[in-house]
């Protein structure tokens, strides 16, 4: 399953639920009081005008630049396995990308206007940046697939770490080790899911809530990366889906009652606030957030593929704090075995044609990301060491599917301020956590 080919539903073909598949009629859904329990479902694209690149962007993701480091590959980043050999690089990565430094997009705070309006059922995000409680989102109300930066333990024998210890040691770029006081030794790693690891029990427990929703909105993901790829299938027959999206990702546009708007997240939600009326709350609550030296900030980042470029050039730049320093300290400090990263196929989504400029499709360039899908999953999306087209839906370890021709690049969760600290594992649906 996953990216998995599918076929734009005929234009012909009359929606069963909506007036007709457009952002309008969805408002007009909402409106009337028939969409009461919205499911959210997340990925790196909603993060990305925070500042947080994505992951799979072809020139401007992390997966891109980590190519630089002569990794076996980009993801083993993110592989278990290769971490437990070569923790440094993670931690390396893991300084650039730590909690404190970003702050959540208008994407991120209509999410939690809609809880504060008592219409969120359940947010599943991907992202391990937790900018969706930074907006205001219940934890309660939120699924962390992919875990998070919050809280980190050992590998081997599942102490905890103390954040402030493991805030020095990212700060260095250096790997901690377990601090039990017999000879376990273990290295420590943040409470993020690695590829080959078990997804929380807080996934498990709530996976089948798509099922009951009315209306799911679908934000910032490729939905390579299962079984959180899985969700959004399991909505019922009937129920709109709503994809903001650069690209057409999944079975998405199959349904009658699907509504595609491509292009970056936060100008797609702000048109649907728009027809909700909502537009002005929707600001004045997002600019109460994050203030409004950041809100003018994200509103004049470039949204096009030459800024991009230009920013890309600046993490290049041999002077700079960034990507630059990262190569350098891992060249320095690493003996990584060669290899050529594992090529990723470039290609195109489908795109709804037709009736989906109606339906709200406007070209809305992703936030920090040149051609890669809007979707944001969390910082391991693509190991290339997940077992090639197997679904792994049901199951509960975090693979990568590749990639098919009408599939498109696909960005991953971000990084960002954690407003509390989760407790234990599994909490984040039943109590506060991070």
């Amino acid at each position: 399953m996953g990216q998995e080919s599918s076929h734009l539903v005929d234009p012909d073909t009359p929606p069963e639920t909506l007036s007709e598949r457009s952002l309008r009629a969805v408002a007009q859904l909402i409106k009337d009081g028939a969409a009461k329990k919205i499911v959210v479902m997340t990925g790196a694209g909603i993060s990305t005008a925070a500042g947080i690149p994505d992951f799979r962007s072809p020139k401007t993701g992390l997966y891109h630049h980590l190519a630089r480091l002569n990794l076996p590959h980009p993801e083993a980043v993110f592989e278990i396995d290769f971490f437990r050999g070569n923790p440094e690089p993670f931690y390396l990565l893991a300084k650039e990308l730590y909690p404190g430094n970003f702050s959540p997009t208008v994407s991120h705070v209509f999410i939690a206007l809609l809880a504060r309006k008592g219409l969120l059922r359940m947010l599943f995000t991907q992202n391990i940046d937790c900018l969706e409680r930074a907006a205001g989102v219940p934890a309660d109300l939120i699924v962390e697939a992919h875990g998070s930066f919050a809280t980190q333990r050992c590998v081997d024998c599942k102490t905890p770490f103390p954040d402030d210890r493991m805030r020095e040691h990212v700060g260095r770029g250096e790997a901690p080790r377990c601090v039990r006081g017999d000879d376990c030794g273990g290295l420590v790693k943040p409470d993020i899911v690695f590829f080959g690891e078990q997804l929380p029990e807080a996934f498990h427990r709530n996976v089948s809530v798509p099922g009951l929703a009315d209306l799911v909105l679908v934000m910032g993901t490729s939905l390579l990366v299962h079984p959180f790829a899985g969700l959004p299938r399991r909505a019922q027959d009937g129920v709109p889906r709503v994809l903001f999206n650069l690209e057409r990702v999944g079975d998405m546009g199959s349904r009658a009652d699907d509504v595609l708007v491509l292009g970056d997240c936060d100008s797609g939600i702000r048109k649907l606030a728009d027809e909700l009326g909502w537009r002005d709350e929707l600001e004045a609550l997002w600019r109460g957030v994050v203030g409004d030296e950041e809100a003018e900030r994200q509103l004049s980042e470039p949204q096009k593929e030459g800024a991009i470029q230009d920013k890309l050039d600046e993490l290049d730049d041999e002077s700079d704090d960034g990507w630059a320093e990262l190569v350098g300290d891992v060249e320095d400090k690493l003996d990584i075995r060669e290899g050529t990263p594992a090529e990723r196929p470039e290609t195109n989504s489908a795109k709804q044609g037709g009736d989906d400029d109606a339906s709200g499709g406007a070209s809305q360039g992703h936030p920090a990301r040149a051609a890669s899908t809007d979707a944001p999953e969390r910082v391991g999306d693509g190991a290339a060491g997940a077992a090639a087209g197997a679904s792994g839906e049901d199951e509960g370890v975090l693979r990568h599917v590749p990639q098919t021709p009408q599939e498109s690049t696909r960005p991953v969760a971000g990084t960002g301020t954690c407003a509390a600290k989760a407790k234990d594992e599994g909490d984040e649906i039943e109590k506060p956590a991070l």
